[in-house]
């Protein structure tokens, strides 16, 4: 996903979008461990998609901390 279209989501969405990833990324670490692994390239994607995400509900915290 791009950063554009994350900044576009709330709060709320970001925390969900955030929970999934991080189960999909489980699911492929387990898959790793098995050798079942069909998207290889898809780890990438997914820990810099949750980077993003965590940086972006950091960022607004520290905004409103702020005010």
């Amino acid at each position: 996903m791009k950063i554009a279209e994350l900044r576009n989501l709330s709060k709320e969405d970001l925390s969900v979008k955030l929970m999934s990833l991080k189960e999909e990324l489980g699911r492929l670490n387990y898959g790793k461990t098995i050798g079942q692994v069909d998207k290889p390239h898809r780890f990438k994607e997914l820990r810099r998609t949750i980077a993003q995400i965590q940086t972006l509900l950091n960022q607004t915290e520290t905004a409103t901390k702020k005010e």
